[in-house]
Protein backbone atom coordinates (compact mmCIF):
# COMPACT_ATOMS: atom_id res chain seq x y z
CA UNK A 1 0.00 0.00 0.00
CA UNK A 2 1.34 3.42 -1.04
CA UNK A 3 2.16 6.12 1.85
CA UNK A 4 -1.14 8.03 -0.12
CA UNK A 5 -3.26 4.84 -0.02
CA UNK A 6 -2.05 4.66 3.92
CA UNK A 7 -3.17 8.35 4.46
CA UNK A 8 -6.68 8.43 2.64
CA UNK A 9 -7.46 5.58 4.49
CA UNK A 10 -6.49 7.58 8.02
CA UNK A 11 -8.39 10.77 6.63
CA UNK A 12 -11.39 9.06 4.64
CA UNK A 13 -11.75 5.64 4.80
CA UNK A 14 -13.02 4.97 8.47
CA UNK A 15 -16.85 4.28 9.68
CA UNK A 16 -16.63 7.49 11.04
CA UNK A 17 -16.45 9.48 7.80
CA UNK A 18 -18.16 6.56 5.59
CA UNK A 19 -21.60 9.60 6.18
CA UNK A 20 -19.17 11.99 4.03
CA UNK A 21 -17.55 10.02 1.38
CA UNK A 22 -21.21 8.41 0.52
CA UNK A 23 -22.31 11.97 0.26
CA UNK A 24 -19.87 13.03 -2.04
CA UNK A 25 -20.66 10.26 -4.00
CA UNK A 26 -24.08 10.47 -4.69
CA UNK A 27 -23.31 13.50 -5.80
CA UNK A 28 -21.28 12.74 -8.69
CA UNK A 29 -23.48 9.74 -9.85
CA UNK A 30 -26.26 13.23 -10.10
CA UNK A 31 -24.20 14.93 -12.33
CA UNK A 32 -23.63 17.24 -9.44
CA UNK A 33 -20.19 19.36 -8.46
CA UNK A 34 -18.22 18.81 -5.72
CA UNK A 35 -19.39 21.93 -3.71
CA UNK A 36 -21.10 23.38 -1.16
CA UNK A 37 -21.56 22.16 2.49
CA UNK A 38 -22.78 19.00 3.61
CA UNK A 39 -24.83 18.26 7.11
CA UNK A 40 -24.93 15.40 9.56
CA UNK A 41 -27.36 15.84 11.97
CA UNK A 42 -26.99 14.21 15.32
CA UNK A 43 -23.52 13.29 14.55
CA UNK A 44 -21.55 10.98 17.19
CA UNK A 45 -17.98 12.27 18.80
CA UNK A 46 -15.71 9.63 17.22
CA UNK A 47 -17.79 11.41 13.88
CA UNK A 48 -16.81 15.12 14.86
CA UNK A 49 -13.54 13.95 16.14
CA UNK A 50 -12.78 11.97 12.54
CA UNK A 51 -14.25 15.10 10.93
CA UNK A 52 -11.46 17.35 12.97
CA UNK A 53 -8.57 15.08 11.95
CA UNK A 54 -9.71 15.49 8.11
CA UNK A 55 -9.77 19.79 8.46
CA UNK A 56 -7.52 20.17 10.96
CA UNK A 57 -9.31 22.34 13.28
CA UNK A 58 -12.01 22.57 15.38
CA UNK A 59 -15.38 20.83 13.80
CA UNK A 60 -17.83 23.37 15.59
CA UNK A 61 -20.46 22.68 18.37
CA UNK A 62 -23.91 21.42 18.65
CA UNK A 63 -25.57 17.79 17.78
CA UNK A 64 -24.98 18.58 13.89
CA UNK A 65 -21.77 18.62 12.33
CA UNK A 66 -21.34 20.50 8.47
CA UNK A 67 -18.40 19.67 6.36
CA UNK A 68 -17.38 22.33 3.29
CA UNK A 69 -16.79 19.84 0.66
CA UNK A 70 -14.59 22.64 -1.05
CA UNK A 71 -12.61 22.53 2.04
CA UNK A 72 -12.05 18.86 1.62
CA UNK A 73 -11.01 18.83 -1.72
CA UNK A 74 -8.54 21.78 -0.92
CA UNK A 75 -7.11 19.31 1.55
CA UNK A 76 -6.46 16.45 -0.13
CA UNK A 77 -4.71 18.30 -3.54
CA UNK A 78 -2.84 20.47 -1.35
CA UNK A 79 -1.63 17.58 1.07
CA UNK A 80 -0.79 15.03 -1.63
CA UNK A 81 -3.22 12.57 -0.74
CA UNK A 82 -5.15 12.98 -3.81
CA UNK A 83 -3.97 15.12 -7.38
CA UNK A 84 -7.75 14.98 -8.31
CA UNK A 85 -8.87 16.11 -4.84
CA UNK A 86 -12.18 14.94 -3.28
CA UNK A 87 -13.83 12.66 -6.66
CA UNK A 88 -10.46 10.76 -7.06
CA UNK A 89 -10.44 9.77 -3.29
CA UNK A 90 -13.98 8.49 -3.94
CA UNK A 91 -13.23 6.65 -6.51
CA UNK A 92 -10.37 4.94 -4.95
CA UNK A 93 -12.16 4.08 -1.53
CA UNK A 94 -15.92 3.40 -3.18
CA UNK A 95 -14.69 2.33 -6.90
CA UNK A 96 -15.98 3.71 -10.44
CA UNK A 97 -18.97 6.51 -10.55
CA UNK A 98 -22.31 5.48 -11.93
CA UNK A 99 -22.92 7.89 -14.60
CA UNK A 100 -26.82 8.01 -13.29
CA UNK A 101 -28.09 10.95 -15.04
CA UNK A 102 -26.61 9.47 -18.48
CA UNK A 103 -28.67 6.04 -17.25
CA UNK A 104 -31.59 7.84 -16.61
CA UNK A 105 -31.20 9.68 -20.46
CA UNK A 106 -30.54 6.51 -22.15
CA UNK A 107 -33.36 4.63 -20.11
CA UNK A 108 -36.09 7.66 -21.73
CA UNK A 109 -34.19 7.36 -24.73
CA UNK A 110 -34.72 3.31 -25.17
CA UNK A 111 -38.53 3.59 -23.98
CA UNK A 112 -38.79 6.71 -26.49
CA UNK A 113 -37.98 3.65 -28.79
CA UNK A 114 -40.14 1.18 -27.77
CA UNK A 115 -42.97 3.33 -28.44
CA UNK A 116 -41.89 4.82 -31.85
CA UNK A 117 -43.65 2.71 -34.02
CA UNK A 118 -47.08 2.70 -32.19
CA UNK A 119 -46.53 6.49 -31.84
CA UNK A 120 -45.93 6.93 -36.04
CA UNK A 121 -49.40 4.84 -36.28
CA UNK A 122 -51.23 6.89 -33.24
CA UNK A 123 -50.25 10.42 -35.52
CA UNK A 124 -52.73 8.94 -38.33
CA UNK A 125 -55.14 7.89 -35.92
CA UNK A 126 -56.42 10.85 -33.71
CA UNK A 127 -59.38 8.81 -32.90
CA UNK A 128 -56.47 6.68 -30.85
CA UNK A 129 -54.42 9.97 -29.11
CA UNK A 130 -56.65 9.79 -25.80
CA UNK A 131 -56.25 6.26 -25.27
CA UNK A 132 -52.34 7.12 -26.24
CA UNK A 133 -52.43 9.56 -23.10
CA UNK A 134 -53.96 7.14 -20.73
CA UNK A 135 -51.16 4.59 -21.66
CA UNK A 136 -48.66 7.05 -20.36
CA UNK A 137 -50.65 8.52 -17.59
CA UNK A 138 -51.81 4.95 -15.80
CA UNK A 139 -47.98 3.39 -16.37
CA UNK A 140 -50.02 0.33 -17.85
CA UNK A 141 -47.27 -0.34 -20.50
CA UNK A 142 -44.68 -0.34 -18.12
CA UNK A 143 -46.22 -2.87 -15.62
CA UNK A 144 -46.85 -4.97 -17.88
CA UNK A 145 -43.01 -4.85 -19.50
CA UNK A 146 -40.10 -4.92 -16.89
CA UNK A 147 -37.83 -3.42 -19.50
CA UNK A 148 -37.35 -0.91 -22.17
CA UNK A 149 -36.84 -4.10 -24.84
CA UNK A 150 -39.50 -6.38 -23.75
CA UNK A 151 -41.78 -3.12 -24.16
CA UNK A 152 -40.59 -3.10 -27.82
CA UNK A 153 -41.52 -6.30 -28.37
CA UNK A 154 -45.05 -5.75 -26.87
CA UNK A 155 -45.59 -2.67 -28.41
CA UNK A 156 -44.58 -3.55 -31.86
CA UNK A 157 -47.06 -6.14 -31.95
CA UNK A 158 -49.58 -4.21 -31.00
CA UNK A 159 -48.88 -2.07 -33.40
CA UNK A 160 -49.38 -4.74 -35.85
CA UNK A 161 -53.36 -5.43 -34.42
CA UNK A 162 -54.25 -1.78 -34.45
CA UNK A 163 -52.94 -1.49 -37.81
CA UNK A 164 -55.93 -4.59 -38.55
CA UNK A 165 -58.79 -2.15 -36.35
CA UNK A 166 -61.68 -2.20 -37.64
CA UNK A 167 -61.52 -6.14 -38.94
CA UNK A 168 -64.95 -7.09 -39.52
CA UNK A 169 -65.65 -10.24 -39.85
CA UNK A 170 -62.08 -11.76 -38.13
CA UNK A 171 -61.84 -14.07 -35.85
CA UNK A 172 -59.99 -13.36 -32.57
CA UNK A 173 -57.16 -16.02 -33.02
CA UNK A 174 -56.58 -15.25 -36.56
CA UNK A 175 -56.00 -12.02 -35.89
CA UNK A 176 -53.73 -12.63 -33.13
CA UNK A 177 -52.15 -15.64 -36.02
CA UNK A 178 -51.81 -12.91 -38.74
CA UNK A 179 -49.82 -10.24 -36.82
CA UNK A 180 -48.22 -11.78 -34.35
CA UNK A 181 -47.32 -15.41 -35.12
CA UNK A 182 -49.12 -16.36 -32.12
CA UNK A 183 -52.06 -17.85 -31.97
CA UNK A 184 -52.89 -17.25 -29.09
CA UNK A 185 -51.02 -13.99 -28.55
CA UNK A 186 -54.44 -11.92 -27.87
CA UNK A 187 -55.92 -14.70 -25.44
CA UNK A 188 -57.23 -13.47 -22.04
CA UNK A 189 -54.63 -12.88 -19.32
CA UNK A 190 -51.67 -12.02 -21.85
CA UNK A 191 -50.12 -8.51 -21.58
CA UNK A 192 -50.67 -7.86 -25.38
CA UNK A 193 -54.59 -8.47 -25.24
CA UNK A 194 -54.79 -6.10 -22.06
CA UNK A 195 -53.22 -3.88 -24.77
CA UNK A 196 -54.97 -4.57 -27.54
CA UNK A 197 -58.61 -4.76 -26.19
CA UNK A 198 -58.05 -1.20 -24.63
CA UNK A 199 -56.99 0.06 -27.63
CA UNK A 200 -60.21 -1.48 -29.09
CA UNK A 201 -62.37 -0.16 -26.41
CA UNK A 202 -60.90 3.48 -27.65
CA UNK A 203 -61.78 2.97 -30.87
CA UNK A 204 -65.01 2.69 -30.14
CA UNK A 205 -66.14 5.45 -27.75
CA UNK A 206 -65.71 3.45 -24.31
CA UNK A 207 -63.83 3.83 -21.52
CA UNK A 208 -60.41 2.64 -21.89
CA UNK A 209 -60.29 0.36 -18.76
CA UNK A 210 -63.72 -0.77 -19.45
CA UNK A 211 -65.63 -3.87 -17.84
CA UNK A 212 -63.74 -7.04 -16.99
CA UNK A 213 -66.49 -9.39 -17.37
CA UNK A 214 -66.49 -11.99 -20.53
CA UNK A 215 -69.69 -10.30 -22.14
CA UNK A 216 -67.80 -6.67 -22.10
CA UNK A 217 -64.82 -8.48 -23.06
CA UNK A 218 -66.88 -9.61 -26.09
CA UNK A 219 -68.31 -6.63 -26.80
CA UNK A 220 -65.40 -4.66 -26.90
CA UNK A 221 -63.78 -6.90 -29.94
CA UNK A 222 -67.09 -6.62 -31.12
CA UNK A 223 -67.01 -2.93 -31.81
CA UNK A 224 -64.31 -3.51 -34.27
CA UNK A 225 -65.46 -6.19 -35.99
CA UNK A 226 -63.57 -9.01 -33.72
CA UNK A 227 -65.44 -11.77 -32.62
CA UNK A 228 -64.16 -14.71 -30.45
CA UNK A 229 -65.80 -17.56 -31.62
CA UNK A 230 -68.97 -18.45 -34.04
CA UNK A 231 -71.89 -19.39 -31.79
CA UNK A 232 -71.00 -16.28 -29.33
CA UNK A 233 -71.73 -13.47 -31.71
CA UNK A 234 -75.33 -13.23 -31.66
CA UNK A 235 -77.54 -10.96 -33.52
CA UNK A 236 -81.69 -10.56 -32.44
CA UNK A 237 -84.52 -9.97 -35.26
CA UNK A 238 -88.26 -9.77 -35.57
CA UNK A 239 -89.98 -10.62 -38.44
CA UNK A 240 -87.14 -10.90 -40.97
CA UNK A 241 -89.08 -12.98 -43.62
CA UNK A 242 -86.91 -16.88 -44.50
CA UNK A 243 -86.85 -19.20 -47.07
CA UNK A 244 -87.41 -22.67 -47.15
CA UNK A 245 -83.96 -23.41 -48.81
CA UNK A 246 -81.34 -23.18 -45.67
CA UNK A 247 -81.72 -23.85 -42.17
CA UNK A 248 -81.27 -20.75 -41.23
CA UNK A 249 -84.02 -19.34 -43.52
CA UNK A 250 -86.30 -21.61 -42.09
CA UNK A 251 -85.45 -20.37 -38.92
CA UNK A 252 -86.38 -17.40 -39.86
CA UNK A 253 -89.74 -18.09 -41.10
CA UNK A 254 -90.41 -20.31 -38.43
CA UNK A 255 -90.04 -17.08 -35.81
CA UNK A 256 -91.70 -14.57 -38.22
CA UNK A 257 -94.89 -17.05 -38.10
CA UNK A 258 -95.12 -17.23 -34.70
CA UNK A 259 -94.31 -13.42 -33.78
CA UNK A 260 -91.31 -14.26 -31.80
CA UNK A 261 -88.27 -12.50 -32.20
CA UNK A 262 -85.24 -15.31 -33.20
CA UNK A 263 -81.69 -14.94 -32.51
CA UNK A 264 -78.86 -16.23 -34.47
CA UNK A 265 -75.43 -17.37 -34.46
CA UNK A 266 -72.63 -16.23 -36.84
CA UNK A 267 -71.86 -19.28 -37.69
CA UNK A 268 -75.61 -19.91 -38.93
CA UNK A 269 -75.21 -16.73 -40.50
CA UNK A 270 -71.83 -17.65 -41.96
CA UNK A 271 -73.34 -21.21 -43.38
CA UNK A 272 -75.86 -18.93 -45.08
CA UNK A 273 -74.86 -17.67 -48.44
CA UNK A 274 -77.70 -16.52 -50.03
CA UNK A 275 -78.40 -12.66 -49.77
CA UNK A 276 -81.95 -12.08 -47.44
CA UNK A 277 -85.08 -10.77 -49.24
CA UNK A 278 -86.85 -7.78 -47.55
CA UNK A 279 -88.24 -4.54 -48.83
CA UNK A 280 -87.43 -2.08 -45.29
CA UNK A 281 -85.90 -3.23 -42.60
CA UNK A 282 -85.98 -1.22 -39.44
CA UNK A 283 -82.90 -1.16 -37.28
CA UNK A 284 -82.69 -0.81 -33.57
CA UNK A 285 -79.93 -0.20 -30.67
CA UNK A 286 -82.09 -1.86 -27.56
CA UNK A 287 -83.75 -5.39 -27.40
CA UNK A 288 -86.45 -3.48 -24.77
CA UNK A 289 -87.76 -2.60 -28.78
CA UNK A 290 -87.89 -5.78 -29.61
CA UNK A 291 -89.16 -7.81 -26.81
CA UNK A 292 -92.09 -4.47 -26.99
CA UNK A 293 -92.70 -5.69 -30.06
CA UNK A 294 -93.30 -8.78 -30.42
CA UNK A 295 -95.49 -8.63 -26.77
CA UNK A 296 -97.74 -5.58 -29.00
CA UNK A 297 -97.31 -6.72 -32.78
CA UNK A 298 -96.64 -10.54 -33.10
CA UNK A 299 -96.31 -11.94 -36.35
CA UNK A 300 -97.52 -8.68 -37.76
CA UNK A 301 -94.27 -6.97 -37.18
CA UNK A 302 -92.32 -5.65 -40.06
CA UNK A 303 -88.89 -6.80 -40.54
CA UNK A 304 -86.47 -5.33 -37.28
CA UNK A 305 -82.90 -6.03 -36.76
CA UNK A 306 -81.66 -5.19 -32.87
CA UNK A 307 -77.39 -3.82 -32.96
CA UNK A 308 -77.62 -4.96 -29.16
CA UNK A 309 -75.83 -1.62 -28.55
CA UNK A 310 -71.93 -2.20 -30.27
CA UNK A 311 -72.79 -4.36 -33.63
CA UNK A 312 -71.32 -8.13 -33.05
CA UNK A 313 -70.01 -9.58 -36.19
CA UNK A 314 -73.40 -11.61 -36.53
CA UNK A 315 -75.24 -8.66 -36.67
CA UNK A 316 -72.78 -6.90 -39.65
CA UNK A 317 -73.11 -10.42 -41.18
CA UNK A 318 -77.04 -10.34 -41.26
CA UNK A 319 -77.08 -6.71 -42.30
CA UNK A 320 -74.60 -7.68 -45.00
CA UNK A 321 -77.28 -10.07 -46.02
CA UNK A 322 -80.03 -8.18 -46.14
CA UNK A 323 -78.30 -5.11 -48.01
CA UNK A 324 -77.11 -8.14 -50.27
CA UNK A 325 -80.77 -9.34 -51.18
CA UNK A 326 -82.26 -5.75 -51.69
CA UNK A 327 -82.60 -4.17 -48.20
CA UNK A 328 -83.15 -0.69 -47.67
CA UNK A 329 -82.76 0.47 -43.78
CA UNK A 330 -84.03 2.59 -41.31
CA UNK A 331 -81.87 3.61 -37.93
CA UNK A 332 -82.95 4.21 -34.19
CA UNK A 333 -80.90 4.42 -31.48
CA UNK A 334 -79.95 6.09 -28.30
CA UNK A 335 -79.38 10.33 -28.77
CA UNK A 336 -75.98 10.06 -26.75
CA UNK A 337 -72.48 10.17 -28.10
CA UNK A 338 -71.97 6.15 -27.76
CA UNK A 339 -75.16 5.68 -29.43
CA UNK A 340 -74.19 7.83 -32.38
CA UNK A 341 -70.53 6.26 -32.92
CA UNK A 342 -72.68 3.36 -33.49
CA UNK A 343 -75.07 4.91 -35.92
CA UNK A 344 -72.35 6.30 -37.86
CA UNK A 345 -70.59 2.93 -38.25
CA UNK A 346 -74.06 1.43 -39.49
CA UNK A 347 -74.79 4.16 -41.64
CA UNK A 348 -70.77 3.88 -43.26
CA UNK A 349 -71.50 0.15 -43.44
CA UNK A 350 -74.98 -0.27 -44.73
CA UNK A 351 -76.46 3.74 -45.08
CA UNK A 352 -79.64 4.05 -43.53
CA UNK A 353 -82.37 6.66 -43.19
CA UNK A 354 -83.02 7.90 -39.92
CA UNK A 355 -85.84 6.70 -38.10
CA UNK A 356 -86.90 9.38 -35.48
CA UNK A 357 -83.14 9.96 -35.27
CA UNK A 358 -83.26 13.54 -36.62
CA UNK A 359 -82.84 16.99 -35.07
CA UNK A 360 -86.52 17.29 -34.71
CA UNK A 361 -86.94 13.79 -32.75
CA UNK A 362 -84.22 14.57 -30.62
CA UNK A 363 -85.23 18.62 -29.47
CA UNK A 364 -89.08 16.68 -29.22
CA UNK A 365 -88.18 14.26 -26.60
CA UNK A 366 -88.08 15.81 -22.74
CA UNK A 367 -84.59 14.77 -20.98
CA UNK A 368 -82.82 15.60 -17.62
CA UNK A 369 -79.94 13.33 -18.56
CA UNK A 370 -76.32 15.12 -18.98
CA UNK A 371 -74.89 14.18 -22.14
CA UNK A 372 -70.97 13.16 -21.98
CA UNK A 373 -68.28 12.01 -23.67
CA UNK A 374 -67.00 12.34 -27.01
CA UNK A 375 -68.49 14.48 -29.47
CA UNK A 376 -68.91 12.64 -33.01
CA UNK A 377 -70.08 13.51 -36.73
CA UNK A 378 -73.78 12.68 -37.85
CA UNK A 379 -73.30 12.27 -41.16
CA UNK A 380 -76.89 11.42 -41.88
CA UNK A 381 -77.95 14.72 -40.34
CA UNK A 382 -75.01 17.15 -39.93
CA UNK A 383 -77.32 19.58 -37.64
CA UNK A 384 -77.84 16.66 -35.19
CA UNK A 385 -74.34 16.70 -33.46
CA UNK A 386 -74.56 20.31 -33.07
CA UNK A 387 -77.88 20.33 -31.34
CA UNK A 388 -77.14 17.58 -29.10
CA UNK A 389 -73.57 19.17 -28.36
CA UNK A 390 -75.81 22.80 -27.99
CA UNK A 391 -78.53 21.20 -25.48
CA UNK A 392 -76.33 18.89 -23.84
CA UNK A 393 -78.91 15.84 -22.62
CA UNK A 394 -79.15 12.59 -23.56
CA UNK A 395 -82.22 10.77 -24.56
CA UNK A 396 -82.35 7.23 -24.14
CA UNK A 397 -84.24 4.99 -26.98
CA UNK A 398 -86.43 3.65 -24.20
CA UNK A 399 -88.02 7.18 -23.61
CA UNK A 400 -89.62 6.61 -27.15
CA UNK A 401 -90.36 3.23 -27.00
CA UNK A 402 -94.00 3.97 -27.26
CA UNK A 403 -93.86 6.17 -30.73
CA UNK A 404 -91.22 3.07 -32.38
CA UNK A 405 -93.72 0.77 -31.56
CA UNK A 406 -96.45 2.86 -33.28
CA UNK A 407 -94.40 3.48 -36.16
CA UNK A 408 -94.53 -0.36 -37.01
CA UNK A 409 -97.91 -1.17 -36.97
CA UNK A 410 -98.74 -1.79 -40.20
CA UNK A 411 -100.89 0.25 -42.11
CA UNK A 412 -104.60 -0.58 -41.61
CA UNK A 413 -103.38 -3.35 -39.09
CA UNK A 414 -103.99 -3.36 -35.19
CA UNK A 415 -101.99 -4.52 -32.00
CA UNK A 416 -102.33 -7.82 -30.20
Amino acid sequence: MSVQDERLGRLLGGDETAWLVDRARRRLEQGKPLTGTVTLSAATSAQRRAAEVLLGRRAGAGSSLSVSLDEVDRILRAGGVTADGLREAVVRLRGPIRDQAGEKAAQAAAWERAFARLDALIAGRPELSGWRSWLESTGLVRRLAVTAQEARILLDRLSAVLERLPSPGTPLGRLAAETCADAHALDEGRPLATLALSAARALSGLPHAGEGGADARRSAWAAVGVHLDDLSSLVLSLGLPGDDHSPTGRMLSAARAAGEPCVLTLRQLRRHEAPLRADLVRICENPVVVAAAADELGASCPPLVCGGGRPSAAVWRLLDLLAAGGAAFAYHGDFDWGGIAIAAAVHERVGFLPWRFDTASYQAVPSSAPLSGQVRPTPWDPDLGLAMERRGLRVEEELVLAELIADLVPKGGARH
